[in-house]
């Protein structure tokens, strides 16, 4: 019974290990094989790609004549009700993360769980900004208008919005600041799309550089050396 059960134990052990190498293994060669950047002559919209370490913001201007994101991510969610911002940064990802793990200490076994295999919700965390400076966590990126417009059905597609066609902000005090706000999202996060993996998503809905695939920033980052 004991051989039996330590059997078990080995072959469960293995597959996980196995799994997981397999797992970072495409991530890294998938995360270094490019999609490449749509030419165009026209792009004077600056788009950013921002990243905290971890997880990647998608950062457009709140005004354009394609769209006023401030009719919709308003302001008013903030804490700080701050409208002098020029610049609003979006991430998709898995809604207990977002509201429930401030920082990693508090994450849960069962928000993991869940997290990694799509068993929870989703939500858009929306960060207003001042001013971005360029650096290795921060690139910017110019866009046409058509690719941005495409850019902005590609993040509305993912908010979810009430029967009057407003936004659904989630009223919370998770909040990471005075700047930010949370709005219900579609889709389902899992291991194999993340956070990173809807940003990636975004770049090449608008044609930009990306990766064939990866759940980790630095895929992203990558491409933008």
């Amino acid at each position: 019974m004991i051989k039996r059960i330590l059997k078990i134990t080995a072959w469960s052990v293995g597959g996980l290990v196995g799994f997981v190498g397999l797992y970072m293994g495409l991530a890294y060669l998938l995360s270094r094989m490019s999609v490449e950047r749509e030419q165009t002559t026209e792009a004077t919209i600056p788009v950013y790609i921002k990243t905290n370490g971890v997880h990647t913001d998608i950062v457009v201007p709140v005004h354009t004549d394609v769209i006023d994101w401030s009719k919709q991510i308003t302001y008013a969610n903030t804490k700080g009700k701050d409208t002098t911002a020029e610049y609003l940064g979006m991430g998709w990802g898995d809604k207990g993360f977002y509201l429930e793990t401030p920082t990693w200490a508090d994450l849960t076994a069962k928000t993991a769980f869940k997290a990694m295999f799509g068993l929870s919700t989703t939500a858009i965390h929306a960060t207003f900004h001042n001013t971005l400076t360029e650096n290795d966590s921060c690139k910017k990126i110019l866009l046409s208008k058509q690719q941005y417009i495409r850019l902005v059905t590609y993040i509305r597609n993912d908010l979810q919005t009430d029967s009057a066609g407003n936004v659904r902000n989630i009223v919370t005090n998770a909040n990471y600041g005075l700047h930010d706000a949370f709005y219900e999202a579609h889709g389902t996060y899992s291991l194999f799309h993340t956070c990173n993996t809807w940003a990636n998503n975004a770049l090449k809905s608008c044609g930009q550089k990306a990766c064939v695939w990866t759940p980790f920033d630095t895929g992203i980052f990558y491409q933008y050396k």
